[in-house]
């Protein structure tokens, strides 16, 4: 136990000790020695893990998550990241990783405590890491915003933060509360979220993507969808009040500029077709989520 904990660990057990012994000199009875020496090695149990995570190395293998860490205040425990993690003083972390690929020499090397990973990370490479005595937790794609929630909670406890992250989406949840009371009464606008163009790509039901809909009071009109594969023809016979489209950089624009093509389109016709930031709608915090919704409403009701 020595050999492996921290200098509290060690200044505990000392003082424990020391007490002990004035418990001998003083009472002469064993069975309350032996029940404070008990007591002495739980205490030590639980404060190794607790020492533990204020210390903690942590590689992160997908970007939203790299954002709870930093949420969490853990950012100064960020040894390793992906190639798509962005953050204040970024390059000052290690590059481990693109999207799905890892280099398992470099985040072993790196000598993690803990390394994150995502749905995106193959099955083989987590084996590979708990082969190699590398601790893992793996979240899988979220599917709800309450989903996101969950998770940055569960982070919050593996981080030694759980107060911190149920103070995050408490303060969230109500932020989300009071967007929807500022929405007008008025019939829920038919939606259309492009989140990819060749193909076309979008929000179908049980996502996150989907609750940004559900969250601003419109309709998906791919409600029907199991999954996200569409046909510009279909979008423009369901004819879509608002288009989304969550596409970075140059096809963004284009996108946007093929929709506004189509005369007897709705969404071109009332001039709502937006382009929304790919990085934060696709890969979002509980935080990040409600920016995202802020903006969505404003963008749609805003002649209302």
């Amino acid at each position: 136990m020595l050999i492996y904990g921290s200098g509290l660990q060690i200044t505990v057990i000392c003082q424990l000790k020391m007490n002990a012994i004035f418990y001998m000199k003083n009472f002469h009875q064993k069975k309350h020695i032996l029940c404070f020496l008990y007591a002495a090695i739980i205490l030590v149990f639980i404060a190794i893990p607790l020492n533990a995570q204020q210390g903690q190395r942590i590689v992160s293998l997908a970007p939203s998550l790299t954002k709870s860490i930093v949420l969490l205040n853990k950012s100064d425990n960020l040894v390793g990241r992906t190639s798509f993690c962005q953050f204040p003083s970024r390059d000052e972390v290690p590059v481990v990783a693109t999207a799905v690929d890892v280099n398992l020499e470099k985040v072993f090397s790196l000598k993690p405590d803990l390394v994150i990973t995502s749905s995106l990370t193959h099955p083989e490479t987590i084996e590979h890491l708990e082969k190699l005595g590398v601790t893992v937790r793996s979240y899988p794609y979220p599917t709800s915003y309450d989903n996101l929630c969950e998770q940055l909670i569960d982070m919050g406890e593996l981080l030694g933060q759980k107060e911190l992250a149920k103070k995050i989406v408490a303060r969230s949840k109500n932020q989300l509360d009071s967007l929807q009371n500022t929405i007008p009464d008025v019939a829920s606008p038919e939606i259309f979220m492009e989140i990819g163009a060749n193909p076309l790509f979008t929000a179908v039901p049980n996502t996150f993507m989907h609750d940004y809909i559900v969250y601003t009071k419109g309709k998906n009109v791919a409600h029907d969808f199991t999954k996200g594969s569409i046909s510009r023809e279909t979008v423009l016979v369901r004819n879509p009040d608002v288009i989304f489209i969550v596409t970075m950089g140059v096809v963004g624009e284009e996108e946007k500029k093929t929709w506004e093509a189509y005369p007897n389109l709705s969404a071109a016709r009332n001039n709502q077709i937006h382009i929304i930031d790919a990085d934060k709608s696709c890969s979002p915090t509980a935080v990040t989520f409600v920016e995202v919704v802020d903006e969505m409403i404003q963008l749609m009701y805003r002649n209302n």
